[in-house]
């Protein structure tokens, strides 16, 4: 890693102290369930992440791959992450960027379907946000109240079993491609 944290312009700031830090502490105490490191090490904005499917759910034995990407403002403004493998999820648009409310920004959601608590708050880690990610993949039913991706959350409703084995067929590649 470089010596200097810098932002992607190159400055020295608290913004990438911060989140050196947290890389710092995921370092020296990996949390079960995923490993959070740099795209590159000259740019602390850009995290690989690989979430490890959470045992005893339709994502057991999956590596899921995702990018998480910090905007300048961070921590005031939420990153965002996005998947790189593939999912089939309501929560996950077909690009495969996340929709959860610890990553959405803060204050009132305009359209009602979430709390100003349940959004993005500076105290939020990187920790925190994937711990939230493999929340949502334990869950036994995913929310379809307001989703990113219409069609997976139509299946929930409708066919439960097809939803499944169309995850179980995704994570199964997750898992063949982690060993290629």
């Amino acid at each position: 890693m470089s010596s200097k944290p810098s932002t992607p312009g190159g400055k020295t700031n608290s913004n990438t102290l911060l989140l050196r830090r947290q890389l710092q502490e995921l370092t020296k105490n990996p949390v079960q369930g995923f490993s959070a490191g740099l795209v590159d090490d000259d740019n602390m904005f850009e995290w690989e992440i690989l979430i490890i499917g959470p045992a005893d759910t339709l994502y057991e034995g999956g590596f899921l791959k995702a990018r998480l990407s910090f905007p300048p403002e961070f921590p005031l403004l939420p990153p965002k992450l996005k998947f790189s493998t593939p999912m089939w999820h309501p929560n996950v648009y077909a690009d495969g960027v996340l929709c959860i409310s610890i990553l959405h920004a803060p204050g009132e959601d305009q359209y009602g379907f979430e709390e100003a608590g349940e959004r993005w708050l500076p105290v939020h880690t990187v920790e925190s946000i994937l711990m939230s990610v493999i929340s949502l993949l334990s869950s036994d039913r995913p929310n379809t109240d307001s989703p990113a991706n219409v069609d997976a959350a139509k299946e929930v409703r409708t066919d439960f079993a097809t939803y499944k084995k169309k995850v179980r067929q995704l994570v199964r590649r997750s898992a063949e491609e982690a060993f290629d």
